[in-house]
């Protein structure tokens, strides 16, 4: 079996995820974002905005073995929750630095409080075009209100099931794989901290992401897609 399938190219142990979009605006919101990325406007930050919730706090039952010549890092397969955070992060897209603040709850509450820490932290001659998906928090008349009195802040949203418009879902990525998913902590407080020192070592040594995508050239992927979709449908 293993020589057929590497005859034929087949790897059966790999499986990657998808999901088309039915956002009935979808080119028009792709077009808007992509455009932010490729031409962004004069005079302006774009910032990619999102939240990573319910962020737990994962003991494990005993202690680990450190990585040595070898022998890799150990830990044990169970683990004991001790509650959670939610991270509110925007990440600079022309300098890769990231704003962030760790909150209990994720509601519009904490995007208000959130989008002050923004207004404060960046400099108020420029306007702020933010990327964002599109959760009801980030809609509430509450948000709109306090908008309308902040002319200098525009929201972009992503078409529906399209996070991987938004450049800030990698840095989470790299966050997980990088801090938190090998980490043992203890507390919230732990948790917190060790976010908190990734996120300043981010920032003295910021690496931006580089988007090459046009939106043309997405169109056409997605084309292929839906037709090879529609085919085994």
């Amino acid at each position: 079996m293993q020589r057929i399938w590497d005859t034929n190219g087949l790897k059966p142990h790999r499986v990657k995820t998808f999901k088309l979009s039915r956002d009935k605006q979808f080119v028009e919101k792709l077009t808007d974002v992509v455009g932010l990325y490729l031409n962004p406007p004069d005079k302006a930050l774009v910032l990619c905005m999102d939240e990573k919730s319910q962020i737990q706090v994962l003991d494990r039952t005993q202690p680990g073995l450190r990585m040595k010549k070898g022998r890799c890092g150990t830990m044990t397969h169970d683990y004991k929750r001790n509650r959670t955070t939610t991270l509110f992060a925007a990440l600079n897209v022309l300098e890769g630095t990231v704003i962030g603040h760790c909150m209990p709850r994720h509601r519009h509450q904490e995007f208000l409080k959130f989008l002050r820490q923004i207004d404060r932290e960046t400099p108020h001659a420029l306007d702020l075009h933010l990327i964002l998906d599109n959760y009801g928090t980030h809609k509430h008349p509450n948000v709109t209100k306090w908008l309308a009195k902040h002319d200098r802040f525009h929201l972009h949203f992503t078409p529906t099931s399209s996070s991987w418009l938004n450049q800030v879902e990698r840095w989470f990525r790299n966050l997980t794989d990088k801090r938190i998913r090998r980490g043992v902590f203890h507390s919230v407080k732990e948790l917190i901290e060790a976010i908190r020192e990734y996120l300043d070592h981010n920032n003295q040594e910021p690496k931006p992401f580089l988007w090459t995508a046009s939106a043309d050239k997405i169109l056409k992927k997605l084309a292929r897609c839906k037709a090879t979709y529609e085919t085994l449908h």
